[in-house]
């Protein structure tokens, strides 16, 4: 039996954490329907932004005074929590604070690609990668003479996981997969890549945006050897992300950069590094932004990771169910009925996604438009952009209601 929204999640109590949803635009309330690029924040983890920079801002590690001590312990105990809400039992040693997800690949990208490739070894990636992990793996392996391949996407929205045992071989050196699609919505069986990689000696990098945000996320469960994911997708702020790495790699790593706090002792001849994390965080760090993702992932606990999952879930396939009536809007990735997460892109007949973008706003319907950093997926769908509406905890079936009346909208002033 399936469950009902308010059996799920108390939205409405949810949503007066978001002052942002009361905005109106042209005297309508916003939808906004672009989590899969950035949640909101919610009150909480602003109050704790704020209260950082009141009372505690100081840099880390560097000072003997109280500010320098309690923001140095706070953000000690961030990577901690953090770990914890990923499942990662060697706690903050595993947790490195990057930027976003971005940086997080091209940290190991670099620090461990530019050392270990060469021209004997492959590279597997998914045709639905983000520009994140596709281009970062395809610019360092020109650099080493590395080759990537790539799982060939079904037409169902699904990797071909045939494919994937026939490519991932003895020459492969690293997995790269994303575990939920933030195109197609498609959640990849990362725990059974990591077998197979895992098998041929192999490592695999799991790129965990649209994953960790709204679904629980076992590191161990699944046996990563790394993954990646962003504050800002997940109800913290921006400029923080995470790498969660197995100890005994980043131990093995070399740093990505230099600076001051990633050092143990230098000389002018050499220099030594510091202990993990520490090791991979050079220079002044995200102090605040890390302090605040531990009170998002406070925040999204407190709420519970399998109903947030549900929730999401459930909007995608009500939304899919609305889309599918209306015969002239095409959908991409696993049908409804199917395991997907909490996105749906689509296309209007003949209306370009950037122009129905454009006129949803007028309905201050706020979605996605182009091709969401993942041009190869998207030439192989043959589309050159589309639309997406993605979900988050404070979306409500009235909500997707009004995107399908946005559509109709746009079909009019376009028929």
């Amino acid at each position: 039996m399936g469950h009902s929204e308010s059996e799920l999640l108390d939205v409405e109590r949810i949503r007066e954490d978001f002052p942002i949803l009361q905005r109106e635009f042209d005297g309508e309330q916003v939808v906004y329907l672009d989590n899969a690029a950035t949640t909101q924040t919610p009150e909480p983890v602003v109050e704790t932004i704020a209260d950082y920079y009141r009372t505690t801002n100081a840099n880390v590690h560097r000072g003997l005074h109280q500010l320098s001590q309690e923001a140095s312990v706070a953000y000690e105990d961030a990577h901690d929590r953090v770990a914890e809400f990923i499942g990662a039992s060697g706690e903050r040693e595993e947790i490195i604070f990057t930027k976003n997800t971005t940086e997080s690949e091209n940290l190991v990208a670099y620090a461990w690609g530019l050392n270990e490739l060469g021209p004997e070894d492959e590279v597997v990636l998914t045709e639905m990668e983000h520009h994140a992990s596709l281009v970062t793996w395809q610019q360092i392996a020109k650099k080493t003479g590395a080759t990537c391949r790539y799982i060939s996407v079904q037409e169902d929205g699904t990797l071909d996981m045939d494919h994937a045992r026939e490519i991932i071989s003895d020459d492969t050196a690293m997995v790269s997969v994303v575990h939920v699609s933030n195109t197609l919505g498609t959640v990849n069986p990362v725990s059974e890549l990591a077998d197979i990689a895992h098998d041929h000696d192999s490592y695999i990098f799991v790129d965990g945006a649209q994953s960790v945000p709204n679904r629980p996320v076992d590191v161990e469960a699944i046996d990563a050897d790394f993954l990646a994911f962003s504050g800002h997708k997940m109800a913290g702020p921006t400029g923080i992300g995470v790498l969660y790495g197995k100890k005994h790699l980043l131990e093995e790593m070399e740093p990505y950069l230099y600076g001051g706090e990633m050092i143990k002792k230098v000389t002018f001849e050499d220099a030594t590094w510091n202990d993990l994390p520490w090791k991979f965080e050079a220079g002044t760090p995200v102090i605040c932004q890390g302090i605040a993702l531990a009170e998002a992932c406070d925040y999204l606990d407190d709420i519970g990771m399998e109903r947030i999952q549900r929730h999401e879930e459930q909007l995608a396939q009500y939304a899919l169910e609305q889309l599918r009536d209306e015969g002239d809007v095409e959908t991409y990735g696993p049908p409804a009925g199917k395991d997907r997460g909490g996105l749906v892109a689509f296309n209007l007949d003949s209306v370009h996604a950037h122009d129905l973008s454009s006129i949803l706003n007028d309905s201050a319907v706020a979605i996605r438009a182009g091709d969401h950093c993942t041009q190869p997926l998207h030439d192989k769908m043959g589309v050159a952009a589309s639309a997406r509406a993605s979900f988050y905890i404070y979306n409500t079936r009235e909500e997707v209601d009004k995107l399908v009346e946005a559509i109709d909208d746009a079909r009019q002033l376009f028929a």
